[in-house]
Parts: C-alpha cells; sequence; structure tokens
C-alpha cells in the first residue's frame, strides 16, 4: 500500500523482482520507495511483501545508529538487517504514517524515517485472500457435483 500522503502521487502495484529504492516523494512530507528505473512513481507494497535490502537498513535516528554500531562491534550478522517484511502499523492513529518494514530480527522501522537511496528487491508478494477464497469455494462446488451425481437407492 501506498501512505496517505502519497495519494496524489504517480503509482504503481509492486511485482516480484522489482528493484526499487528509498526516496521522498514532491510536495510530501513521507518517504517510500520507488522503481530502480521509474523516478518519481511510487511503488506499492502489500502487508507481507518480502525484500531484500543490498546493504543493511539504514535509518534516521540516534536510536538507529547505535542499535546497529552496537549489533556490528558484538559480531551481529548485519545480513539480518538487510531482509525485511512491508506491515503497517499505528493503524489506529489516522494522523500519522502507517507504512513499516519488519527485519528479522523484530525491529520495525517506519519507512519515513529510511535514508534515501538504498536499494531493495521485491522477493515474494503476499499469498492473495481472494485466491486461496476462490480455490476453497471451487473445490466445493467440485465436492457438491460429485454429491449430486450419486445414484440414488
Amino acid at each position: 500500500m501506498c501512505d496517505y500522503s502519497l495519494e496524489n502521487q504517480i503509482s504503481r502495484a509492486a511485482e516480484v523482482g522489482d528493484k526499487l529504492v528509498t526516496s521522498s516523494f514532491p510536495m510530501t512530507p513521507t518517504r517510500g520507495f520507488c522503481a530502480e528505473n521509474e523516478a518519481g512513481v511510487a511503488v506499492c507494497l502489500l502487508p507481507g511483501t518480502e525484500l531484500a535490502f543490498e546493504e543493511p537498513v539504514r535509518y534516521n535516528g540516534l536510536w538507529g545508529y547505535v542499535v546497529n554500531f552496537i549489533k556490528a562491534r558484538m559480531g551481529y550478522n548485519m545480513a539480518d538487517a538487510s531482509l525485511a517484511r512491508f506491515r503497517q502499523v499505528d493503524l489506529d492513529n489516522p494522523h500519522t504514517h502507517h507504512d513499516a518494514i519488519e527485519l528479522a530480527d523484530g525491529r520495525i522501522i517506519k519507512l519515513s524515517l529510511l535514508h534515501e537511496g538504498q536499494r531493495a528487491r521485491v522477493l515474494q508478494l503476499p499469498a492473495q485472500r481472494d485466491h486461496v477464497h476462490h480455490h476453497a469455494h471451487a473445490h466445493s462446488t467440485t465436492a457438491r457435483r460429485h454429491v449430486d451425481l450419486t445414484p440414488a437407492r
């Protein structure tokens, strides 16, 4: 999804294999993703979309710097800070940014805090519920047909 502040921006849905760049968008206070070859076009992610960043994720704020520095010094595998899942947070507050990523180590970082220019690739999109519902409906319809074809005794 794209955050509410990107409603007036040109956008498109993410696809598996997309190469994304963290970006700011004109006339908005937010950051998000645009395709590497489509500057200015917001790429909207569904909650559950999996991303792989080229390098450990960098974000604003003293806390982000301190956490990354300490973990690197302790020998923590910073590759874990390169895998993320897109999600939405604080949905009960309509006056804040909702788009975020969750890193493999459990940290949740709002997209508005990410440094610009970071590159990521879309690894996987979430399963579509409509597809699952359609499959279950088709299966139950098939089962009913089977029952309907059973000869009466």
